[in-house]
Formats: C-alpha cells, structure tokens, sequence
C-alpha cells in the first residue's frame, strides 16, 4: 500500500516554473511591487549615470545661381479647441469671419536651386521676424541667414535646393511656418475670399495669396536660427530647442553634427534647458557624491567598469533630463521647428546668444561671421546626405547637449513603475475570488453572483471613464461663451465636474450606509481596485505608445496612489500608528496626483518667477488644446478617471 501512494505520489504532475512563479509573485504582491516601485525611481535617478556619449551615426554627415523670391500670404490662425483635431497639427483653416487685408501675414521665401542636384530634395532655413517691431535680435538673425544664401547662392557643390523662409511672425511664429509648410506639403485648392468692404482690390489681393507659389524638392531637414536678446554670459553660447507636438523628437544625429560644429568649430558654448530648480538642490548634490563614490570604488575593483561621473555633472544631466521629460511630456513644440516635425521633417532651432546685449556689441561682423560659418557647416553635413536621417535615434531624452538616454535604457524605469499594477489587480483578484470555508466547491449560482459583482465593478470604471470624456468635451461649449474669463471657466468646469461625479456616484448605487458591510460589501472596494489598476495600466500602456514622457511623469503621479488606495475606515478603525500613517500617506498622495495641484507643483519646480493663480490651471489646458496635445486628452480620460476612482475608494465605508 505505501509503495503504491508513493507510485501515485511519484506521477503527480508538478506544476510549471512560470506558472509557479507567477503565483508567488502574485501572492507576494505587497513586497514585488514595493520592490518593483523602489526600483524604477532608482532606476530613474540612474539615467544620468547610464547617459551615453553622442556620436554622429551617419558617415556622410562628417562636416568639413541666383535665388528665386516670392512671397506667401497667410491669414492668421485662431487657436480654438476642437475636439476632433487632437492627433494632428493645429488647423490652419479657422479663420477669422471679420479678417481684413491689413491682418494678412507675408513670408518671404527664396529658393537656390542645387547645381549638381535634381530637384528632388531641399534644406529649409527659417529666420521669424515682425515687420511691425523688427528688434535687434532678429536683425542680426536676418542678417546671419543672408549672410548664408548669399554665399550658397555661389558655391557650385550643393546636391540639395537651399529654401530661405523670413518667416512674418506677428501673429506667432509657429503659425506663419506651419502655413506656408501646410501649402508646401499639401496645396489647398479651396480659397476663401477677403471682405470686399475692407479692401478694394480682393481679386488682386487673392491673387497675391495664392498664385506663384514655389517649391523645392522634398524637405530633408530644416534649422531654425534666431539671435538672442539678452547677453551677460561667458562666452557666445548657442541654445537648442528640438521638442516638437506630443513629445516628437528630430533624429539625434540633427543635434548632433549642429553640437560638433558649434564646440569644435566656432567654439561656441552649448546650452539646452534645464530645471534651475534642482541644481541647488540638496539631496541631489548628495546623491550625486555617493554616486561618484560608488564609481571610484567600482574602478578600483575593475578598471574597465565605467560606473558613475563627478557630482556637479550627475546633478546638471538630472536637470537637464527633468526638463527634456517635462517638454516631451507636454506636447508643446518648444519653437517653430515643431510645424515640420509635423510632417516627419527633422528641425530644430538654434538661437546664438552673445555674451553682451546686442544692442552694446562692437564686433557685429564678427558675430555674423561665426554664426555664419556655423550653419554653413550644418548645410554642407546635410547637403551630403544620400538619404533621409535614419542611422542614430528617434526616441531618447537629453541629460547635455553631448549625452543622451535612448530608449532602451529610460523605458526601464516606466516598466518597473508599472508592473506592480497588473500583479496587484490579479492579487486582489485572487482575494476577491475566495470562497467560504462551508462551500469549497462553488456553485452555478455563486458562480453567476460573482461573475456579476466583477461585471458591476467593471461597468463602474467604465462609466467614470466616460465622465472624464465629458469632462475634457466641455470647455468646447464653454470657449463659445462670450464674456467668461480664465477663472470663470476653470469655475464652471470644476463645479460641472464635481457635480456630475457626485450625481453618477448615487446612480451606480455606491454603498453610504455607516453600518457593520458584510462580507460581500468587504469585497467590493477589492473588486473595484482590481479593475482599476488594470484600467490605470492599460491606459499608460497606451499613453507610452503616443508620448512616452507624459506616461513616465503620469506614472510617477497615479502609480503610487492606486497602489495604496484603500477605505480610510480600514486604517481608522485599526487606531495603530502604522494604519493612520497609511491613511496620512493616502490623503497626501490623493493631493498631489489631482491634476491641478500636480500643475501647480511642477509649475513651481520649473517657474521660479512665482505669483501663481487658480487661473492658470485653465490657461495650460488651454494652451494643451489649442496645440492638440496628447497630453490633454491623458489627462482627462485615463489620470482624472482614475484618480476620481481611488478618491472613491478611500472613502469606501468598509
């Protein structure tokens, strides 16, 4: 008898490595996801560490006629939030109804034709300036670029067509480059006639819009160059500016050949943004020298380990990276090189800021011919290319204007903030799951009950994410009410908001009874959390997909939350110090992930002028809208949701 129980036991089949470890993972929920979390923010404040050198991928991009003048009128662009439009540049066709001849904008554009090309490819250089208020800066700006065409215009290696745009920026500088791009790029056949009361000529006047318009080959790259106002530096410095709409970035071999000429060339200082705030910042500067001693140790066990880099450098790429993670996460072209990328056309902008104000330089010839020699080179690099930009990479993030973060290394900080949510949802699951003691064996009907408590907690996550559609779809109305001001909206908005979460809260029958739950109701906040982590994760998921920063800061704000949300009755009637720590913990990051107060926070991180205002919640997401930001829509649809769901269940009385 006992060989044959050993001879059964012996053909048991044992379980599967994977699945087995999934279960304990699972489980073990608690301390994954602690570790998993603790991970990725270490794993995040390590990317400066793991920031590598830029190289120029492309070989050919190594550096070493009369013009053709016409003009492009533009009417000028209301920026109007329209919901069908987010995904896309901002529309060119809302018009003003009243517009009048004397508010048409004029670009200005030459065109070289290559002598030893085809016709087939083109390099944009754009130059923004107001004819109404033409400034210093944009002086010299114009007189670098012609300075530049000039010489093109005689040079007998150019393969590619040279474009010249004085781009008529009184009415924004993204919106005259975005027009005349749109008609480069796709010709609009429909016109709409000027008010025959406000101009005598309107046929003449619509001639002029519309007739001689000219082009190169297909655009291959484009630079924007602009002279700064300001001066009191060390030296001529040159700033860069590559975020384009949703977090799109130029091909890194663009920054980098513009980086290699500037330093090694015309000895320019090289500059691109920072978060000022954190480079005084304390417990940076810490981590920063235990980091440097961390990597002197390591080589001196291996001296092929190349872990860690002095302190004052690790603190300034954190700041540099903070801020490449912010513009990326906000959608928001950071110049009018946006309009291109648009259209898949690499561009940055270059503006060269003198180390005096412009208007107390002596050596104006001087700062002409170095900033002349710089873009010479930038066109040569690019006029060698065979092909489009493709050798180096698309998605990365800045820690300097010579190191970056590719892909590869900064998703691995978003994977670990966001793995602990779907082993969470399944650990509440599996609780959730469990039947009585008295009923190992569940029967149709418990099975059927239960089925239809996860299917009520899933049609109430779904009903709050359709709130959050209504939500984001009302300022639609509300811009098309005369009269109301920034903080009037932002008024009407949260009162609607509010109002109409309270109003779904009663309809989808949420328990308000003070009185001892049952079992059954004990269950419930678990079966609404489950589904809300996955909602939570599937909504990142995508996010990353569009704008991988705005996922990455979205994580950082909701992951925690979700993870700790839980009935603040739970921890209050517990009365330990470690449950009304939880509870302080869960209302504190309940505060900090609500949208507007998260704005605020990261406003105050990267605004240091101060004197902030209610008002300005409502003018960055009009700023968002007006831009067809992703950021907009994530916002609205997946973070409030979620965060409104968590608010639920901390109030869940449990």
């Amino acid at each position: 008898m006992a060989e044959a129980k050993t001879h059964n036991n012996s053909n048991k089949p044992r379980p599967r490595v994977l699945i087995y470890l999934a279960i304990q993972i699972i489980t073990h929920s608690t301390i994954v996801s602690v570790i998993c979390f603790i991970a990725g923010i270490v794993a995040l404040l390590l990317l400066p560490v793991l920031a590598k050198n830029t190289y120029i991928s492309e070989n050919a991009l190594m550096p070493g006629l009369d013009a053709e003048v016409t003009y492009h009128n533009f009417y000028p662009q209301l920026n109007q939030f329209h919901p069908l439009h987010f995904f896309t540049s901002p529309d060119s066709s809302i018009i003003s109804k009243n517009i009048s001849c004397a508010s048409i904008g004029m670009n200005t554009v030459g065109i070289i034709r290559a002598p030893r090309g085809d016709g087939k490819e083109a390099i944009v250089l754009v130059t923004p300036y107001n004819p109404k208020k033409v400034v210093l800066g944009e002086a010299l700006s114009l007189g670098v670029a012609y300075s530049v065409f000039s010489l093109l215009s005689r040079v007998t290696w150019l393969a590619k067509d040279i474009i010249w745009l004085v781009a008529d920026s009184q009415y924004g500088e993204y919106s005259s480059v975005s027009a005349w791009l749109r008609e480069y790029q796709a010709p609009q056949f429909h016109r709409v006639v000027v008010n025959s009361e406000t101009c005598n000529e309107s046929s003449t006047i619509e001639g002029k819009l519309y007739s001689g318009f000219r082009r190169a080959g297909t655009i291959a790259a484009a630079l924007v160059v602009k002279v700064a106002e300001d001066g009191n530096h060390f030296d001529d410095s040159l700033n860069i500016y590559a975020e384009a709409s949703n977090g799109q970035m130029p091909n890194l071999d663009l920054i980098n050949i513009v980086n290699y000429l500037a330093v090694h060339k015309q000895h320019l200082r090289i500059k691109v943004s920072k978060m000022w705030s954190l480079l005084g910042s304390k417990w940076l500067n810490t981590l920063g020298v235990v980091l440097e001693c961390i990597g002197q140790y390591a080589r001196r066990l291996n001296p092929q380990w190349k872990f860690g880099i002095p302190a004052n450098e690790y603190v300034e790429g954190t700041a540099t990276l903070a801020s490449s993670m912010y513009y990326q996460g906000l959608g928001v072209p950071t110049g009018p090189h946006g309009a291109f990328r648009d259209y898949q056309v690499d561009a940055i902008t270059v503006e060269i800021s003198p180390k005096v104000s412009p208007t107390k330089m002596n050596r104006h010839i001087d700062f002409i011919f170095r900033g002349g020699r710089l873009i010479e080179g930038v066109v040569r690099s690019i006029n060698n290319l065979l092909e489009k930009f493709h050798q180096s990479f698309f998605l990365y993030l800045l820690t300097s204007p010579s190191k970056f973060v590719s892909v590869g290394v900064y998703m691995i900080p978003f994977a670990l903030l966001g793995a602990p949510l779907p082993i969470v949802a399944a650990s509440l699951y599996m609780f959730s799951s469990k039947t009585t003691p008295q009923a190992p064996v569940a029967s149709e009907v418990d099975f059927s009950l239960e089925s239809w408590k996860w299917i009520n907690s899933a049609k109430k996550v779904f009903v709050i994410h359709l709130w959050g559609v209504a939500v984001s779809l009302l300022p639609y109305f509300l811009c098309r009410i005369p009269g109301l001001t920034p903080t009037n909206n932002l008024t009407v908005w949260g009162s609607f908001a509010v109002l109409s979460l309270v109003i779904l809260f009663s309809m989808l029958g949420y328990p308000t009874s003070v009185a001892v739950p049952s079992e059954a109701e004990k269950r419930e906040w678990a079966n609404l959390k489950s589904v809300t982590l996955s909602a939570t994760f599937i909504g990142l998921s995508l996010m990353s997909v569009i704008n991988f920063a705005t996922a990455e800061i979205g994580a950082l704000l909701i992951v925690p939350f979700c993870l700790m949300a839980r009935p603040l009755m739970l921890d209050i009637q517990a009365r330990s110090m470690r449950t009304l720590l939880l509870a302080t913990c869960n209302l504190a990051l309940g505060f900090i992930a609500f949208p507007p107060c998260a704005f605020l926070l990261l406003k105050s991180a990267f605004d240091s002028s101060g004197g902030y205002n209610i008002s300005d919640y409502w003018n960055w997401m009009e700023s968002l809208w007006a831009w067809n930001s992703a950021t907009y829509l994530y916002i609205g649809i997946v973070h409030l949701p979620c965060w409104a769901l968590c608010i639920h269940i901390l109030f869940h009385p449990s």
